[in-house]
């Protein structure tokens, strides 16, 4: 992994002896080491520290042996650390001392986090780990009984049992969670967060079976609603190992939450379809379009549907996330390649901070007939999105139109979202959503929603008369 890695002076110390040597990276929990001296090492000494000495600094680890293995690369062997897991990574590469032990430090509070949970959740998550305990023993038997089939009878044979228990399993599943919201239904955010750490220890083993509940409790891009889960949600379809896992996967994704997310890919899509005539009949030149936390902008392929669409808009795409930028770029030339013919399109990769930094923004990135974002309010607080609405007003042109999007109180998956998935969200009601811009000059502010009643949206209409030039600066954040 590291093949230029270079050696480091260091002593190895047994009591009043100190062992001049050098050491180098060797893997991510031991170090080659070699004798600065000549002299040989006795397998069977343990050393009380080793010192290491880097860049005028004394960095001191615990107890350490040599495990022999001569003439490796010219080092004597492999050391290795017997009280304590030092990630030699971290220390050598990235100048972090980290103890593999260190997670059990806290482990006295985490134990005792069970004491602050009700009796009736403990006894309702209890019942759920052992229901899906025997679901899940009666799924992977089934599983087991046709394991030695050919491929497509394996596939025909688990559809039907999808079609048949499966379904059965889902509609326990729903069950399940209405009774969850009648336990949960009064608990404050704070006892919320505190329920969900405990659910979700209890049902880990069934949770990250499931590629899509594992994905959203790891976070492996470091934040829920990255453009892998939009795009499992988009797929809607049985992932997974086993039947058991497919079932888990496809639940939530069925779910009205996740339809809303669909849905709302597809009514981004008919506004700036209706743009294409208007642009016709009342503009010259492209109709500049924004879209802020854009993921994989898959939308993109309900909008170009022929060469001439193409031709008659310039997008900009901003995310916060290279590798959703990078996902947005590999659509924009599939689409390319299928119309034969090219796309205007900006990637920005910018985030909220370094939005509400930019004091000229307008000048920045210009501004645009149409601005949207689909998902990114539904993570800030209401300060931060009200600023960001006035800066995203900012980059309006007279007569442009802006369509936020976010989720509404009403949700009936919220729960769902953060017991299971790890999946917080900023809720609000219609008057929430409108007051982020009250002090927006000359805007038309409308709400409105999507046919599952859960994602609303925020549709905002610069008028013609305002001045281009002028601008609505929001409140200090």
């Amino acid at each position: 992994m590291y093949p230029n890695a270079s050696e480091v002076k260091a002593n190895l110390v047994e009591g009043p002896t100190t062992i001049p040597i050098d050491v180098k990276f060797s893997s991510k929990y031991s170090l080659l080491i070699r004798s600065r001296n000549g002299n040989s090492f006795d397998p069977d000494t343990e050393f009380s520290k080793l010192v290491l000495e880097r860049e005028g600094e004394r960095i001191e680890l615990g107890r350490c042996r040599i495990l022999p293995e001569p003439n490796h690369e010219g080092y004597a062997g492999r050391l290795i650390f017997t009280r304590d897991v030092y990630d030699l990574e971290s220390l050598l590469f990235h100048n972090k001392l980290v103890r593999l032990q260190n997670a059990f430090l806290n482990l006295p509070l985490i134990l005792a986090h069970k004491h602050k949970i009700s009796q009736s959740f403990k006894n309702y998550t209890a019942n759920l780990t052992y229901d899906l305990s025997v679901y899940k023993n009666l799924f992977d038997s089934l599983d087991a009984e046709y394991a030695d089939e050919p491929e497509n009878i394996k596939a025909s044979l688990q559809e039907t049992i999808i079609a048949a228990e499966g379904r059965k399993f889902m509609a326990f599943l729903d069950d399940k969670l209405q009774e969850l919201a009648r336990i949960v239904r009064n608990f404050s955010r704070e006892e919320h967060e505190r329920h969900g750490f405990y659910f979700r220890k209890q049902l880990w083993n069934f949770i990250r079976c499931a590629p899509f509940m594992a994905r959203t409790n790891l976070k492996p891009r470091g934040y829920a609603g990255d453009s892998e889960m939009m795009s499992m949600i988009y797929a809607n379809d049985y992932w997974g190992d086993s039947t058991f896992a497919k079932l888990l996967h496809k639940h939530p994704i069925e779910h009205p939450a996740a339809q809303a997310v669909r849905n709302r890919r597809h009514v981004i899509g008919k506004i700036i379809e209706a743009m294409k005539s208007d642009g016709c009949r009342n503009r010259s030149g492209k109709q500049k379009i924004l879209s802020v936390a854009c993921g994989p902008a898959r939308e993109l392929e309900d909008i170009l549907l022929a060469a001439d669409d193409c031709r008659g808009f310039h997008f900009a795409l901003l995310d916060q996330d290279r590798a959703a930028l990078h996902e947005a770029a590999k659509l924009v030339d599939q689409i390319e390649s299928k119309l034969n013919t090219h796309i205007g399109v900006d990637y920005l990769n910018e985030s909220v901070r370094t939005m509400l930094a930019t004091p000229q923004l307008k000048t920045k990135l210009g501004q645009f007939h149409f601005v949207y974002s689909m998902g990114l309010f539904d993570y800030l607080t209401p300060p931060v999105a009200s600023a960001v609405l006035g800066k995203l007003y900012q980059l309006l042109k007279p007569g442009g139109e802006m369509v936020i999007g976010n989720y509404h109180i009403s949700n009936p998956g919220r729960h769902y979202m953060e017991y299971w998935l790890d999946w917080v969200l900023f809720y609000r009601t219609e008057e929430d959503f409108k007051h982020l811009l009250k002090d927006a000059p000359d805007a038309e502010v409308d709400v409105f929603f999507d046919d599952t009643g859960v994602q609303m949206f925020l549709r905002v209409k610069k008028k013609r008369k305002m001045d281009s030039d002028s601008s609505f600066l929001p409140a200090e954040v």
